[in-house]
């Protein structure tokens, strides 16, 4: 039996392999194969940091990666938000809305920001052109991509910009997470959260997904890591093994700094990539 279903919801994936028993599972051109051969690249944080963001991709190829995701946060403080849009929707890759991505496309004002935030948007604001605009601004908050969901910042207000810095924060959002894992950014800080009978923080660089247990990853900054190690960071995700791999990229530091500070931005912003902070 043969039954043809595209686009199917990752709720009834299982459903569908077992409607489709030819060729047998595991076999290159079964659904079955194809899907155990799924290695996410998944990426956030980016901050117009088109080397970071190059550098990252390109070891993601070397990795084996069959599928990009993005968790928001294109845009924002870097000196490449143009293009950094435009290798996102190139790629057209599953994407949530960061908070700068919501800033740069808002017309109110950013007294809120602190200084350096504040003259970055104002600049990146005037990079945009409609179509960039338009894009950012259609970004959902919460996405679910095939077994797993993505944020930028939490499952329970994730329009407000909470930040996950605590065990109690994280438990907020496992109340809304219907999914096993959820991948997300913001603080650009590389964590994981795994709720089992409690809640708990682990430092991690590899973690094998078990049953019964749910996952809330944060996945670091590509371009602007805050751990105080300036190499971009990113996240693997392999289906077939159900590991959860954080990697650590080095890039062409120099050349966005000086992007930065060419583009009249201020020099704070070039200094701190060096920092990783």
């Amino acid at each position: 039996m043969q039954i043809g279903v595209l686009l199917l919801p990752s709720y009834c994936e299982k459903l569908y392999l077992w409607l489709v028993p030819t060729p047998p599972p595991g076999t290159p051109d079964s659904p079955r194969g194809a899907i155990q051969r799924m290695k996410y690249a998944i990426f956030g944080d980016i901050h117009a940091n088109l080397e970071a963001f190059q550098a990252v991709l390109e070891d993601a190829a070397q990795q084996g990666c069959t599928d990009r995701v993005c968790v928001g946060d294109i845009v924002g403080y870097g000196a490449n938000p143009r293009e950094c849009i435009a290798m996102i929707k190139e790629m057209g890759c599953p994407v949530v809305k960061g908070n700068h991505d919501e800033e740069a496309v808002l017309e109110t004002s950013l007294e809120g920001l602190n200084p350096l935030a504040r003259q970055a948007m104002e600049w990146t604001r005037a990079q945009l052109d409609p179509d960039d605009r338009a894009f950012l601004k259609s970004l959902k908050l919460v996405r679910q991509v095939r077994d797993f969901t993505i944020v930028h910042a939490t499952l329970d207000t994730p329009g407000s910009w909470t930040y996950v810095t605590n065990k109690f924060d994280a438990m907020a959002s496992f109340s809304y997470q219907f999914t096993q894992l959820c991948f997300y950014g913001h603080t650009h800080t590389p964590r994981i959260y795994v709720k089992g009978d409690s809640v708990e923080p682990v430092e991690f660089m590899n973690v094998r997904l078990e049953m019964g247990r749910k996952y809330f990853v944060n996945i670091g900054s590509t371009g602007q890591p805050r751990d105080g190690d300036w190499r971009s960071a990113y996240a693997i995700y392999d289906v077939a093994n159900q590991e959860v791999t954080i990697r650590r990229v080095e890039y062409d530091i120099q050349t966005a700094q000086d992007k930065i500070i060419d583009a009249g931005l201020p020099e704070m912003l070039a200094h701190r990539l060096s920092l990783g902070k």
